[in-house]
Order: structure tokens, then C-alpha cells, then sequence
């Protein structure tokens, strides 16, 4: 009996340390001339969080540029093609060549510090998949209560847009037919058609609003949030915000990217 107890409590003690070590998070150091940027990775965004660590753990990031960077909205980097880049050369295009899945958690929002990835827009990316090594940390800005109540009416006309596009797009056959046939009342009736259609399915869908927590941070902290929901947000500075903010404020050609490269290193720090 006082064997199997031993045995019972051994068990215990190795499923605590196990869920420990799975709950610990990851962190990595990026430097720069700068100064440093110490950056947690969310363990909720395991796809993401992964592929970082393995590039840094490979030297992936090492004499790659800040190729991007725009005051009050974000410093992009990840770049590998911009290690060899010559002066004013545009750059952004280069990667691992794979993308990652979309990683949307609720809660991860672009206020200021985190970490999230870039990627190729929704046009030729319906499925806003992730570049596999470029990332963006933001800066952003302080919202207003007023400009918050602005976005979401932005967000909200997008969403009924995107419905009548939606629409016309299934209806195109017909309305061309009808165009090609002449018949004007009939094809000036079904868009007055889906008009009502888009409008009905607007008013039942779920309107974007902003959470009492997205309004306190992004009132208080600042970022930008028309990005949420649509970039991975999978880390956040810990430390060295004031490196995030040196680095916004430096000189940028016509692209973006700053006149004078700024490289880093990144270190996962065991």
C-alpha cells in the first residue's frame, strides 16, 4: 500500500510538471542598435508561436532589416531578402517560401507592443494565411471614444459591402443576361431585388462592436484595430517599448523604409 501511494503521488507530481512546462511561454530578445525588445509568444497560437522559434533558433532573422516602417502604426521586419538589399531597394516580398495558417484568438488585439504577422493581402489571400517569417510589431496610436464609434461604423458598412458584393456576384449571370437582352426593367427590378436581399441579411447579421476591454485599451494603451481579426497576433513586448517607439520615429524613403537599415539579431532566450 505505501508503495502504490509512492506510486500514486510520483504520478501526480509528473502531470504537474508536465502542465507546467506546457503552460510555460516562450520568450525571445531582438536587438538592435537601438537597444533590445524582449517579446513573450502566446502559446495559444502554437502554429506561429513554432515557426518563430525555429527560425531564430536557425539564425533565420540574423542581419535581416526593419524593411517598413511607418510612425504611429507598426515596424514590420522578416525579411531575408533584405540582408544582402542594396540602398532604396523596395523590399517585403521575401520569405521561407510556405505560409502559415490563420491563428485568430479572441482576446489577441493590435494594441501597442504585440507581435503579429505580416502577410499578402485578401485578394490573392482569402484565407489571410500568415508569411512564414515576416512579422510586424505595432505601435499605433491612442483612440478617441468618438473615433472608436467612427471605426465601427467603418467596419460595419464593410460587412454590409461585402454582403451585396456577395450577392451580385451569385445574380452576375442573370444581370448579364438580362443587360444582353436589353430588358432594363427587369434588370433595374432585380437590383432593386438584391438590394433588399443585402439589406435584410445585413440587418440580421452580428454587428462588429467593440468590447468594454478593446475600448479601455485601445482609449489608454493605443494600436490599431482595423487589423483585428484579420493579422495572427501571436506575442507581445514585455520590455523595451521605448526601442519600438526609437525606431518609428527614424527617417523613411518613399517605401517606408528607413534611409538608414536598421538590422537585428534575434535570441530565444532558454
Amino acid at each position: 500500500m505505501r508503495n502504490l501511494i509512492i506510486l500514486v503521488f510520483c504520478g501526480v507530481c509528473l502531470l504537474t510538471a508536465c502542465n507546467k512546462k506546457a503552460s510555460k511561454e516562450e520568450m525571445v530578445v531582438i536587438k538592435t542598435e537601438f537597444g533590445e525588445m524582449k517579446v513573450k509568444l502566446f502559446n495559444e497560437t502554437p502554429l506561429h508561436r513554432d515557426n518563430f522559434l525555429k527560425l531564430t533558433r536557425e539564425g533565420f532573422y540574423d542581419g535581416t532589416l526593419y524593411h517598413r516602417v511607418i510612425k504611429k502604426f507598426m515596424i514590420q521586419g522578416g525579411d531575408p531578402d533584405s540582408k544582402e538589399a542594396h540602398e532604396g531597394q523596395r523590399l517585403g516580398s521575401g520569405g521561407p517560401g510556405y505560409t502559415i495558417p490563420a491563428e485568430f484568438i479572441e482576446g489577441k488585439r493590435h494594441h501597442k507592443g504585440v507581435l503579429a504577422a505580416a502577410r499578402q493581402g485578401d485578394q490573392v489571400n482569402p484565407e489571410k494565411k500568415s508569411s512564414g517569417s515576416q512579422f510586424y510589431i505595432v505601435q499605433g496610436k491612442v483612440y478617441s471614444e468618438a473615433g472608436l464609434d467612427s471605426l465601427e461604423i467603418q467596419f460595419n458598412s464593410r460587412k454590409r459591402q461585402d454582403i451585396l458584393r456577395s450577392i451580385q456576384l451569385a445574380k452576375r449571370g442573370e444581370l448579364l443576361r438580362l443587360q444582353q437582352e436589353g430588358n432594363t426593367d427587369k434588370f433595374n427590378e432585380l437590383l432593386v431585388e438584391i438590394e433588399e436581399q443585402a439589406e435584410e441579411e445585413y440587418n440580421d447579421a452580428e454587428k462588429f462592436s467593440f468590447s468594454p476591454e478593446e475600448r479601455k485599451v485601445y482609449t489608454t494603451v493605443g494600436g490599431t484595430p482595423h487589423l483585428d481579426r484579420n493579422y495572427t497576433v501571436f506575442g507581445e513586448v514585455v520590455e523595451g517599448l521605448d526601442v519600438l517607439d526609437k525606431i518609428s520615429s527614424v527617417e523613411t524613403d518613399q517605401f517606408d523604409r528607413p534611409v538608414k537599415d536598421i538590422k537585428m539579431e534575434i535570441e530565444v532566450i532558454e
